[in-house]
């Protein structure tokens, strides 16, 4: 049996640590409604992208050159890119395992391809470092303050090497914001980029030819999309963090209450034996 010392030397421990997953929860709590905020506000913006984009892209149809800018070009996917959004750091549940095992499931499915990667966030290039050397780019601490130029850095990288036929096809992995509760894993082809179905054409008036408006729109529709998973990944990871520290300062609570309760045994235990010593000793005097 543990001892009064060895008992109350863990519920302090587990006290302090208690302590630790009550401070990220408020961390993340305090940082979750901006991340929430800009994450939302994306959202009708790349919302209307897709429309506009379908619309110039119907009425550049006519045109033959149109079909061929780079970035719609159609090859056999024999050399794949694969971009994988994590987090930092983690405490989070299963907020990185569950992407990480999205993305190691697309590499299975895919063992006769020529796999490569960008990783965005510390989890996955750790995990990813450990499994292959493919790596052609590696971004950390994007989070702390998102912005659209970093976003746009990773994406002409991605353009230039899809451009230049060094690789067939892009696939995006990351988390979506769905609610504080959870969140949604997502994977998508991001090149070749695949124009949205027209559902009912706009009669605009163009100043510049569709089809130049059209090559102007591919690059900052992938941009966007990039952007998008960032801020819908840290937006995604503070709520799985705050839920994650929720439940284990709760799950402290309860080891606590039952360290307590079992010093209390101990103690009590204790005192009856010294008390039934007293009562034996002084039997023994008389």
């Amino acid at each position: 049996m543990p001892s009064l010392i060895d008992i109350r030397r863990r519920i302090r421990s587990v006290k302090n640590t208690q302590q630790i997953t009550k401070a990220l929860k408020m961390v993340s709590a305090a940082k979750l409604r901006k991340a929430q905020d800009r994450a939302l506000a994306a959202r009708p913006y790349g919302a209307m992208l897709n429309q506009i984009l379908a619309n110039v892209a119907h009425a550049a149809a006519h045109n033959q050159n149109a079909g061929e800018n780079p970035l719609l070009a159609v090859r056999e996917e024999k050399r794949i890119l694969v971009i994988v959004v994590t987090a930092d750091m983690g405490k989070a549940g299963a907020f990185n395992s569950n992407l990480l095992k999205l993305a190691q499931r697309f590499v299975d499915e895919h063992p006769a391809n020529e796999l490569s990667f960008v990783l965005i966030g510390k989890k996955g290039r750790d995990y990813f470092r450990k499994r292959t050397r493919n790596i052609r780019g590696e971004y950390v601490d994007l989070f702390r303050h998102i912005r659209y130029e970093d976003a746009e850095d990773i994406a002409n990288r991605v353009i230039q090497a899809f451009s230049n036929a060094e690789i067939d096809a892009v696939y995006l992995f990351g988390n979506t914001f769905k609610s504080v509760m959870s969140a949604h894993l997502s994977s998508m082809r991001v090149l070749p980029i695949e124009i949205p179905k027209v559902r009912e054409a706009a009669d605009y008036i163009y100043e510049q030819p569709p089809e130049e408006l059209l090559g102007n729109l591919l690059p900052r529709y992938i941009k966007l999309q990039i952007f998008r998973a960032l801020l819908e990944s840290v937006a995604a990871e503070h709520a799985a963090r705050m839920t994650a520290m929720e439940t284990a300062s709760s799950n402290a609570a309860e080891v606590i209450d039952k360290l307590t309760l079992n010093m209390n045994r101990v103690r009590q235990a204790s005192i009856t034996r010294e008390i039934i010593e007293i009562v034996s000793g002084a039997a023994a005097l008389a």
